[in-house]
């Protein structure tokens, strides 16, 4: 037999962006509740509202599984005497299965006669076991602050008003939160502000919608958004720019969506459409409008939470207070104009960067010689990345940043334009911060790069300089994030320029750096580092990247290329072979030593040392101009064609021979064929380990 369990529990206001981490972590709590009892059921549902919090069960088993327990005993020839009266160790087993010694029965477990115990378990109903199922699972909602209200010391993130629990048509007997359950849910807080009585929870959805006005489905709220934002776009002929965090927030604020269509001057769009876009979306949670070219339009689209009689009376309501913002935004970015990107520097100088490494001023500072340097070796202009050194940070201390922190870098970009700086330049303030995350963009400018290289280089090498670096979980100064777009950059805009190198300036750019010792070599071991994870998350195996990586290389555009074309040779029928001949050869070498001469063809005698070497001169002179041009995945194809050779010489050649002119002849050999491999990466780190 089974029924449908429904939870619903009503409290004030839920925290918007929590949500539906909480309808989601309710959810799995009430899963894990229900396995953990071994309870079957068809489906489970979790909804949510700004209201409360749900959870529908379909066909969940009226009690747990009855099952069998079997206990075995001691060996009857220990549970009695030869007289066959029960001895301590039979009564003892009795008193532990509540049974009486006659109750006890002897069945052979396969090696011997022992006493058993049979007994029957579960069977418990499940009306006894639903409100400690909720109350754990609510006990383990992710909750950062929980609050208490009223005069109880019971804690939830919000106060608890009402609580629904019924199996089938049948009421709970529980107490979650110090609530009893019953069947009476609430409807929608100014269309239906009164009690509603449920008598099944098939009825939940439906009663509640139809009567209390309330979408507790937060799934098809959030679809129904789209679909009335998208439709609202459409009467202007503009498309609604949905972004999905955003979404979801206004999904946590109603429960009965309406959206509706207002609108702003046209004056305010000679501002930037980013903090007309911030202003909309953060303060307001408005979604705003673009035009077939993309462009901002004046109109915003709000989602009420209520079915208003006057729509236009909301409408205007929100125009109204939309106004004043805009007006705030238009304010700040005319005030700015007046002041160029270049006279604010001097504002830089009393903010800290970090106590050790200077100030703000002091930092573009070191990233303007840094660029320029860059910019050198990459044969770019140097004066426009010094330029944008000098100006990347003039936009923290205007009014428009101050206001909207996420304007950084893009206030930056409109007011250096309006100060007539070359567009590269201007595009550096606004790239510089690129990318932002993983996946995120990369800046489009060579300026913009270069810029984005030395601001973090900057930053990394001088906390690694005082000694801050990260240690376990702790990254204050996100040097991960900043080590994997300095990578990012160099590898995806093909910079071809030595980490190394690149460190050594960044260091030589600070003074008073008090943690010096081995600081380039610490910078460079972590960074690369940070490839294991990249190339792990690209499906490439670690062996392929510590093959590599055990050449010491330092260029990530290099080291990318290398990985790359190891990862396609792994994928070759010969390179397993070939991977353990490279160990024997190493292992060889390393317990020989180095030959010490070169190769003398005139010594070679067997065929199969003879075919090795003539094969390995060819390959070298094939190979060698591709090793110039970086054509690894080529070159290492070519090798591949040694598999033969190398093992005709193992199988037929005895490296070790007692003439020691022969023997170090051949280890020469071996040399040569090592070393055309190594041109590219350690290939014997591909062999597999040994069991």
């Amino acid at each position: 037999m089974s029924a449908d369990f429904l939870f619903e529990l009503g409290t004030e206001e839920l925290p918007p962006k929590a949500l539906k981490t909480l309808m989601n972590a309710l959810r799995d709590g009430v899963q894990q509740g229900l396995k953990a009892q071994d309870l079957g059921y068809d489906a489970l549902h979790a909804y949510a509202s700004p209201r409360r919090l749900a959870v529908l069960v379909k066909d969940l088993a009226e009690q747990t599984p009855v099952k069998e327990v079997v206990t075995w005993g001691p060996p009857a020839k220990i549970a009695f005497d030869g007289d066959g009266n029960p001895t301590k160790a039979a009564e003892a087993f009795a008193s532990k299965n509540n049974l009486s010694v006659a109750e006890l029965t002897t069945e052979n477990d396969g090696k011997a006669d022992k006493l058993v115990a049979r007994a029957k378990a579960g069977g418990q109903p499940v009306m006894e076991l639903l409100g400690d199922i909720v109350n754990d699972a609510l006990a383990k909602l992710p909750i950062a602050k929980r609050m208490r209200w009223g005069a109880s010391r019971t804690e939830f993130v919000r106060p608890a008003h009402w609580l629904v629990m019924l199996y089938g048509d049948e009421i709970v007997d529980a107490e979650v939160l110090g609530l009893r359950a019953n069947r009476c849910t609430r409807g929608h807080r100014f269309h239906y502000n009164h009690e509603l009585d449920l008598f099944s929870p098939g009825d939940y959805l439906e009663k509640l919608a139809s009567t209390g006005y309330v979408m507790a489905d937060m799934n098809a709220r959030r679809d129904l958004i789209r679909e009335q934002v998208e439709a609202e776009a459409k009467k202007v002929n503009g498309t609604a720019v949905i972004d999905d965090d955003l979404l979801d927030e206004v999904t946590a604020l109603v429960e009965w969506p309406v959206a509706l269509l207002g609108n702003f001057e046209k004056r305010f769009l000679n501002v930037p459409a980013e903090a007309l876009i911030a202003s909309m979306k953060e303060h307001q949670k408005y979604f705003h409008l673009v035009d077939a070219k993309g462009e901002l339009m004046p109109h915003f689209i709000t989602v009420a939470n209520i079915e208003s009689e006057d729509p236009a009376q909301v409408i205007d309501g929100n125009e109204r207070v939309i106004r004043p913002r805009l007006s705030d935004a238009a304010f700040f970015f005319d005030t700015d104009l007046k002041h160029s990107l270049e006279s604010r520097r001097e504002a830089l100088k009393p903010i800290v960067f970090q106590k050790q490494l200077g100030s703000v001023f002091e930092k573009t500072e070191r990233i303007a010689a840094l660029a320029k340097t860059i910019a050198g070796d990459l044969n770019a202009d140097q004066a426009l990345a010094e330029r944008a050194g000098q100006l990347c940070k003039s936009d923290l201390v205007t009014e428009m940043v101050l206001e909207f922190d996420n304007m950084q870098g893009i206030a930056g970009y409109y007011y250096a334009r309006n100060d007539g700086e070359n567009e590269d330049v201007a595009r550096a303030m606004m790239e510089q911060y690129l990318p932002k995350f993983a996946g995120d963009a990369l800046p489009e400018t060579t300026t913009g790069a270069i810029i984005a290289l030395a601001d973090r280089l900057d930053t990394i090498s001088g906390i690694f300089g005082i000694g801050q670096q990260p240690t376990g979980s702790k990254d204050p100064f996100a040097l991960r994030r900043a080590s994997l777009g300095v990578l990012r950059l160099l590898v995806e805009k093909e910079l071809d320029l030595d980490l190394r190198q690149l460190l050594e300036q960044a260091v030589a750019q600070h003074s008073g750096l008090t943690d010096t010792d081995g600081l380039v070599d610490r910078i460079v071991n972590y960074m690369l580092e940070r490839f294991r994870a990249w190339y792990e998350d690209a499906g490439i195996p670690v062996e392929v990247f510590q093959a590599v990586s055990a050449r010491g290389v330092t260029c990530p555009l290099d080291i990318d290329l290398r990985v790359k074309a190891v990862h396609e040779f792994y994928q070759l029928p010969q390179a397993q072979a070939l991977a353990a001949a490279n160990k024997r050869v190493s292992n060889i070498l390393s317990k020989s030593g180095a030959p010490g001469a070169a190769l003398d063809e005139t010594l070679l005698q067997e065929e199969a040392e003879l075919a090795l070497a003539n094969a390995v001169s060819t390959k070298a002179q094939q190979v060698t101009p591709l090793f110039r041009e970086r054509e690894y995945t080529r070159a290492l194809t070519v090798l591949a064609d040694l598999q033969e050779p190398v093992d005709r010489f193992f199988d037929q050649v005895m490296v070790m021979a007692d003439d020691e002119k022969l023997r170090t002849n051949r280890l020469a050999l071996l040399q040569q064929l090592g070393d055309l491999f190594l041109a590219v990466a350690d290939i014997s780190l591909l062999a597999p380990a040994k069991g």
